[in-house]
């Protein structure tokens, strides 16, 4: 989604740069900065790979070009100022170069982005099915197994809650989160539809 207008983004102030802070489409996870001119907003824009100017190479630089690891583009949107792009992206692999998915450190994203993440991981569990995987044997074992186990988490969660410790709690509850989110891929339904819902009932 490009909800940008380029006709009106101020690059006079920064000389013809414009800041880029870079953010997983997901999980909201800020991955990096960078600087864009016109020529690579547009290739951005164009080839869907997030393309910055590199400052000390003094050309443009798809992010990824040599390690693979690129930054797909989902959405572009400026600031109130419209001297400052947003970018949202899926990365491909690290986004840093020194290997971890974010240049500001692993502890950099939101509290409950993991739950993106996870949902990811059993998206492509469901795609790929490795062998020797838990997620694997869940999505061989049908919808109908898949939903007795969520009943059954769903059980073991309501009895920790009223006769074990907050430890035993938490433990159950992440049980049944992550086969919940199993049962909903099952049915081809993505997290953020379910979060979409809740947030349709909020408004």
């Amino acid at each position: 989604m490009i909800d940008l207008d380029f006709t009106r983004l101020d690059w006079a102030k920064g000389e013809g740069l414009l800041p880029v802070v870079v953010q997983h489409w997901r999980s909201g996870a800020v991955l990096m900065l960078g600087y864009m001119n016109a020529e690579a907003l547009a290739r951005t824009r164009d080839s869907g790979n997030v393309t910055f100017y590199s400052r000390s190479k003094q050309r443009l630089w798809t992010k990824g070009e040599s390690s693979g690891h690129f930054l797909l583009c989902k959405s572009l949107r400026a600031d109130c100022d419209n001297d400052t792009i947003l970018v949202q992206a899926e990365p491909i692999g690290p986004t840093c170069h020194k290997g971890t998915p974010s240049c500001f450190g692993d502890g950099s994203e939101p509290p409950l982005a993991f739950l993106a993440e996870l949902d990811a991981l059993v998206a492509r569990r469901e795609r790929e099915r490795p062998a020797g995987s838990y997620t694997t044997r869940l999505f061989e074992g049908g919808i109908r197994r898949i939903a007795q186990k969520v009943g059954e988490e769903g059980v073991e969660t309501a009895l920790a809650a009223v006769a074990q410790d907050e430890a035993a709690l938490r433990g159950e509850a992440a049980d049944l989160i992550f086969h919940l989110l199993v049962l909903l891929r099952a049915r081809g339904i993505d997290l953020a539809d379910v979060v979409g819902e809740l947030r349709a009932r909020h408004k």
